[in-house]
């Protein structure tokens, strides 16, 4: 079995080498649906196992000065706060006894399918918006954005929705966050977006582990396989993506994403 936990991180590490999404996306549904791991545990190990993998891409893109640290800090006003209260109702309604797995996998299902089509509709909803142009609906998104003070609320309304969805599936931080932050500060540059969204997902994924190390639902030892294959999966996995084609890898981790996402809620 140690053996089973250890390939599995090795297998998500390089799908998250490859690119920059899968982590939280495919561990979890991996431990719930391959090991038969109580779901809220899943969910509180994958977490922090989240945190750890891609805290270092956090060191890497701060030195390049890439981080929109503001962007992070209006993120996390919203987010650190749900995580906070999202675990509190948890455990005061019997979390770390199992009484949330179906609520837990059936939201997993949700956050899987909503990642997907982030993945895969990412591109076409930014053309969709350029070609709208002059719609009331569409003017009145881009008057959102233009104002800082609803930009702002927006934006930390956004940080509160992630984190109570991360907090009970362990996914969203990642493609969700991206598209929002797309859309939303439409003037940075696309390292931007990435490196701020994972400067956002980094201590909100290590929150709500920790949260859900204090009721119980972490394995330690769990987390450490699924780390001792991960790291050198990572970069396995930054090599492979350098020659293999973003177009192809995440349209197929999107539909892998969406079929999991089905299982969970069926």
């Amino acid at each position: 079995m140690e053996w089973g936990f250890i390939l599995a991180g090795l297998f998500v590490g390089i799908m998250v080498g490859m690119t920059g999404v899968g982590g939280g996306s495919l561990m979890t549904p991996i431990l719930i649906f391959g090991f038969s791991i109580q779901p809220a545990i899943a969910v509180g190990t994958d977490l922090l196992f989240a945190a750890i993998t891609k805290s270092g891409g956090i060191w890497a893109y701060w030195r390049h000065g890439v981080v929109k640290w503001k962007v992070v800090w209006t993120l996390a006003a919203g987010s650190i706060p749900a995580t906070l209260l999202t675990l509190w109702v948890m455990n005061q309604t019997g979390m770390h006894e199992g009484e949330h797995s179906e609520i837990i996998t059936k939201a997993l299902g949700v956050a899987l399918i909503l990642t997907s089509s982030a993945l895969l509709l990412k591109g076409w909803i930014g053309r969709l918006l350029r070609a709208q142009e002059g719609h009331p609906v569409v003017n009145a998104l881009y008057k959102l954005r233009q104002d800082e003070g609803h930009k702002a609320m927006f934006t930390v309304l956004t940080g509160a929705g992630l984190g109570v969805m991360v907090t009970i599936s362990s996914v969203g931080a990642g493609a969700l966050g991206a598209v929002i932050l797309l859309f939303l500060y439409p003037r940075m540059k696309g390292v931007e977006i990435v490196a701020t969204d994972i400067a956002h997902a980094v201590p909100l994924t290590f929150v709500a582990g920790l949260g859900h190390s204090a009721v119980g639902t972490v394995d330690w030892s769990l987390l450490l396989y699924l780390l001792a294959g991960s790291l050198p999966g990572i970069l396995i996995g930054s090599h492979l993506g350098v020659r293999i084609s973003d177009k192809v890898m995440r349209p197929l981790l999107a539909v892998i994403l969406v079929l999991v996402g089905i299982k969970c809620l069926f």
